[in-house]
């Protein structure tokens, strides 16, 4: 009879499976390393973090793959942490986000910030599409600019099969557009006839990371710094529902190209069930697990520490796959879609909070 041992040591076949990706997942932690240690000096020398880790990972595995391409010993690792590592943050996002936290500021408000994510996402795609975009970067800037920036892109990028390189360029150029925001945003902000709550408002809807919320907000008060923090999570609620919006489409447009091969559509729809990613599914799972509170509150902070360190780990390996010169091919193309997006964000929630003022 076996004997049952919690902690038992690991077989040899698991140390078979896991001596591969060491290198890799060694070298990316070196780099988060790095990000998170430019961040604190960020932190220290300008009084905040204008780059966060996130950003600071990508650009530093950038800055690694100009010097040399990593071999076979480190790809294993390297794809891990691209893949797996950043799909089980996904999945641990979804207990950072509560049903009920974001439905306190009432149904017109939630309405009218989902409308703008669609709209948002619907003006991006097409005029990414007239600049010259691929249709999959299109939709990465689209998910970017109107739901969470980089955790956005980087949940729908499998789902649509986006390239390394299209997600990478994305990413950088999304990033330098929010970071003109989260520095624009307090500069011109008191200049609008607004509410400080109005303000914090405004910064929720158009603000890409919940930390540059925080930033953007945070000047107006602590009252502004909760609304913002909670029409934000509004926004990153889409997230699932707009990924799994997009594997519906995918999935319609890969049965439509099989041309002569009959399809019912009830077997269709369970197939494209199926074809659901399971960190979207995670996702969705752990945040309705957290909102009904079966998830218990001394979970919730390391979980999102783990979250957030397993995401860096997949922005430095990404970096590391990117060519940069495939980053700075499309810059006219990228920076005219992002910049239009934002624009147009901006003017859209400016409306939103005219018509539904907060306080």
């Amino acid at each position: 009879m076996t004997r049952f041992t919690p902690f038992a040591a690991p077989t040899g076949a698991t140390l078979r499976r896991l001596l591969p990706v060491l290198p890799g997942v060694t070298l990316c932690f070196g780099l988060a390393i790095v990000a998170y240690g430019g961040q604190a000096l960020e932190a220290r020398w300008l009084g905040r973090a204008w780059l966060e880790a996130l950003n600071l990972a990508l650009l530093t595995g950038i800055a690694v793959r100009t010097r040399f391409l990593p071999g076979p010993a480190l790809t294993p690792g390297i794809a891990c942490c691209a893949r797996l590592f950043l799909n089980v943050a996904i999945v641990m996002m979804g207990l950072s986000f509560s049903v009920s936290a974001v439905l306190s500021l009432g149904p017109a408000l939630l309405c009218g910030v989902v409308g703008i994510v669609l709209c948002s996402l619907a003006f991006t795609g097409c005029l990414g599409r007239w600049a010259g975009l691929s249709s999959s970067q299109a939709v990465l800037v689209a998910c970017g600019d109107s739901i969470c920036g980089n955790s956005a892109i980087m949940a729908a990028a499998p789902v649509i099969g986006a390239r390394e390189e299209e997600v990478g360029s994305t990413i950088a150029f999304t990033a330098v557009g929010g970071l003109v925001v989260v520095i624009g945003l307090p500069l011109i902000a008191p200049l609008l006839p607004l509410s400080d709550m109005a303000r914090g408002e405004l910064a929720g809807m158009t603000v890409y990371a919940v930390p540059q919320v925080i930033a953007a907000a945070s000047p107006f008060g602590a009252a502004a710094l909760h609304v913002g923090t909670l029409v934000k999570l509004m926004r990153v609620l889409m997230l699932g529902p707009v990924c799994v919006a997009l594997c519906v489409l995918m999935r319609r447009r890969a049965v439509a190209g099989q041309a002569g091969v009959p399809s019912s559509p009830l077997l269709a729809g369970a197939r494209t069930i199926r074809l659901v990613p399971w960190y979207i599914a995670g996702f969705i799972a752990m945040l309705l697990l957290r909102s009904v509170g079966l998830v218990p509150g001394m979970v919730l902070e390391p979980a999102g520490a783990v979250a957030s360190f397993l995401t860096v780990l997949a922005m430095a390996a990404l970096g590391l796959g990117i060519d940069p010169r495939a980053v700075t091919g499309a810059g006219g193309r990228l920076v005219l879609t992002v910049a239009g997006s934002l624009a147009a964000l901006l003017a859209a929630s400016l409306a939103l909070v005219h018509e539904l003022p907060v306080g």
